[in-house]
């Protein structure tokens, strides 16, 4: 298991990396009006997994949250690049 701050850390590589591509998207295509909506969904994706990294669920071990918090944040991840794709 990686430790806290790189899993962090990562997470905001991932989540800016997101952003930009949202951003560069609507500029291309000038479609603003989906683009507010899919960088919330960022920003909320951000927020919830960094809380979830300092505030492990209490009687689950370690190993498995952890590995779960990763699946999830990777599927949600998947999501938004689908519709960032789509926008």
């Amino acid at each position: 298991m990686a430790n806290k701050r790189t899993l962090k850390h990562s997470i905001n590589l991932v989540c800016g990396d997101l952003f930009a591509e949202c951003i560069a998207s609507s500029l291309y295509d000038r479609g603003e009006d989906n683009c507010e909506a899919i960088l919330y969904s960022i920003l909320k994706l951000q927020s919830e997994f960094i809380c979830r990294i300092s505030h492990p669920e209490p009687g689950m071990p370690a190993k498995k949250y952890f590995q779960k918090l990763r699946e999830d944040f990777i599927a949600q991840a998947s999501d938004i690049v689908d519709q960032i794709n789509n926008h």
